[in-house]
């Protein structure tokens, strides 16, 4: 039965990525998505071409967003504008960014994710009208759908104990890089289950499982072969766990082995 609900569930979605491709295509503009999760990225990802009537460009407010909006651009534009691609300006995706700070620092809690997101579901607000939450100290920046974004500032004012005041802020102001740790090491090849290892400091036979019971993402895609080969750039996501970037591949060692560089997101 559950298996019956996910695999309606993708049709669903399927259907709507289809629906928002077709009216860019026919009214010639750009249509949106809400904010998608991995597993909806991938959904989309692995949607045959021949299926929809655009292209499509993720963005969710910044460049290492986990949460994204896809927008779904007809070639007409591309013609009309003169452009190979559309940069997130261009594409004026209806997202805000909102930053949440306390009223005294002094007597802030130390809040966490979870509470932050807590707050803004007990407003009433859809998950899939939000997307990451950034921390950066006291503050927090949020990335929502702009129609959201009012009754945000308007109507949240706690979040646990603390008071709270969130206020919007210019959507391209945000420079966020998360912080990293380089973990450099060497493994017997680029497959995914080797820089897992690495990145987690664990055995590849007990990484295996993550990548079969479908938690291992590489550039928004979920991945289920263990053998699946890396390239420098790529960015890994474990549901659960974290997320690296494998940056670069050097020489191999007497024992034929690859130096390698990752990122390790913190």
């Amino acid at each position: 039965m559950q298996e019956k609900n996910q695999e309606k569930d993708i049709q669903i979605l399927e259907k709507r990525f289809i629906d928002l491709s077709r009216t860019a295509y026919q009214r010639d503009i750009i249509t949106y998505s809400d904010f998608l999760n991995l597993n909806e990225q991938n959904i989309l990802h692995r949607l045959p071409k021949d299926k929809l009537f655009t292209r499509t460009v993720s963005f969710g407010g910044y460049g290492m967003a986990e949460r994204q909006m896809a927008a779904f651009i007809p070639d007409a534009l591309y013609l009309r504008y003169g452009k190979k691609e559309f940069s997130p300006e261009d594409t004026a995706y209806p997202l805000r960014v909102l930053k949440i700070s306390p009223l005294n620092r002094k007597f802030s809690g130390e809040l966490t994710h979870r509470d932050y997101l807590g707050a803004i579901l007990n407003l009433g607000i859809e998950r899939s009208k939000t997307g990451d939450i950034l921390i950066e100290g006291d503050d927090a920046l949020i990335f929502v759908h702009r129609d959201m974004a009012a009754l945000i500032c308007e109507e949240l004012t706690r979040v646990r104990h603390t008071s709270v005041r969130a206020v919007e802020i210019p959507a391209f102001d945000v420079d966020y890089t998360p912080a990293f740790e380089e973990i450099k090491g060497t493994v017997a090849s680029v497959r995914l289950d080797s820089l897992l290892a690495l990145a987690f400091s664990s055995s590849r036979t007990k990484l295996t499982g993550l990548i079969e019971r479908a938690k291992v993402y590489v550039n928004g895609q979920l991945i289920t072969s263990n053998g699946y080969q890396l390239t420098p750039g790529d960015l890994i996501s474990v549901r659960g766990m974290g997320k690296f970037r494998y940056e670069s591949a050097g020489a191999r060692t007497r024992k034929n082995r690859i130096m390698v560089v990752i990122q390790k997101y913190i």
